[in-house]
């Protein structure tokens, strides 16, 4: 196995379901400091965080990630343990492997390499790498950003290795993702017998046809780049403890995963315009998790995209789909913003895997981009 697989094992070894990085940044640490790296280490509160750069002029690559993992589940849906990554006919199994600590180890080692040939490269080359992006995402890289903001450092092109691709290693890039805008809704009624519904206000019955109508069609036909937006509800509950009793009140949570067609302000007004249509009597709470953001097509995009076509052999589609990431942290600030990394039809699952060759391929793609833009 190559230095870098090694690598990728080591740091799937350690538990560092979020917001712990349980030793991860210090490794990376130990990897990118011989190499010319200087390190900073930026904590808020629980979450752990790592601002790695080389160079001091402009422009400024960054790589970025997240070291924490979701939780293993139960122990018995997986065939090992899910933190002591096994090799079983080229495939690697273990939390972590696929979201995403195969593909920074990639892309620490391909820095690293660069770095040893090419002293004297042009710009700098960064990594932004928190404990906080499966959990609260409040602490993370979202803080670094504020942070690197306000002593004016930037960045003029980020790579994150989330896992992007569908089927095969190089089938898809992100170029952008939809937002995410959350409800936490309170539908009021008047709690009353059940065989005498006129003299009460059943707030199921109530809420009924505004799902109705939100899951009938799609709220917009998506653009050039994005798919349709989607709504989906998450959480719904009401109960008056007898089943002779209609509720007084229904609570719930929903999601909507939206495009630029939208505006967190604009699809909180067609909501809200919506439930007073219907006369809901209501409460209404709104989370924001990210704005979409896009980068279009230019020197980053042709750049990446050549660079995993040479070491996959395969044409990568250009994709916004899928869910968030912290790329929406970054891309506010003016950076354009891709997304390659493994397959990712086993990310949070038990068993989760990737191939172990394409370690190595994420890692010569990643040292292609360099070459690209850095020499």
């Amino acid at each position: 196995m190559s230095a870098t697989v090694d690598f990728a094992i080591e740091l799937m070894r350690r538990t560092s379901v979020s917001p712990d990085d349980a030793g991860c940044q210090q490794l990376i640490a130990e990897r990118l400091e011989p190499a010319g790296f200087t390190i900073e280490a930026l904590p808020f509160g629980d979450v752990s965080n790592l601002w790695a750069r080389r160079g001091r002029q402009g422009p400024v690559l960054c790589f970025a990630g997240h070291t924490d993992v979701v939780p293993a589940g139960p122990r018995e849906l997986w065939d090992s343990d899910p933190f002591d990554p096994e090799i079983r006919n080229g495939i690697v199994y273990g939390r972590g492997a696929a979201d995403m600590k195969c593909s920074l180890a990639a892309m620490i080692d391909a820095a690293v390499d660069f770095s040893g040939q090419h002293a004297d490269h042009k710009g700098s080359i960064a990594f932004l790498i928190t404990s906080d992006e499966e959990g609260r995402a409040r602490d993370g890289t979202l803080k670094v950003m504020e942070t690197l903001d306000g002593r004016n450092e930037s960045i003029d092109w980020c790579v994150i290795g989330e896992p992007s691709c569908s089927s095969r290693l190089g089938d898809t890039i992100r170029i952008g993702r939809r937002g995410s805008l959350s409800g936490m809704l309170t539908v009021h009624g008047r709690q009353g017998h059940v065989a005498y519904p006129e003299l009460a206000s059943n707030p199921i019955q109530s809420l009924a046809p505004v799902l109705a109508e939100l899951y009938a069609k799609p709220i917009d036909a998506g653009n050039e780049y994005y798919p349709p937006s989607s709504f989906q509800m998450v959480k719904i509950a009401s109960d008056a403890g007898a089943p002779n009793v209609t509720p007084g009140s229904l609570s719930a949570r929903f999601n909507f995963r939206y495009s630029t067609v939208w505006s967190h302000q604009t699809l909180k007004a067609f909501v809200e315009n919506l439930f007073d249509k219907h006369g809901l009597d209501y409460s209404l709470d709104w989370h924001l998790s990210g704005e979409p953001f896009l980068t279009p097509a230019g020197q980053l995009t042709d750049v990446v995209q050549q660079a995993v076509r040479r070491a996959t052999g395969v044409q990568p589609e250009l994709s916004t789909g899928g869910g968030t990431s912290d790329g929406r942290f970054i891309s506010p600030s003016g950076v354009q913003v891709v997304e390659f990394g493994p397959v990712n039809t086993s990310i949070h699952k038990a068993n989760e895997q990737i191939p172990v060759a394409d370690i190595d391929v994420m890692k010569t793609a990643y040292r292609e981009i360099l070459d690209q833009l850095l020499t």
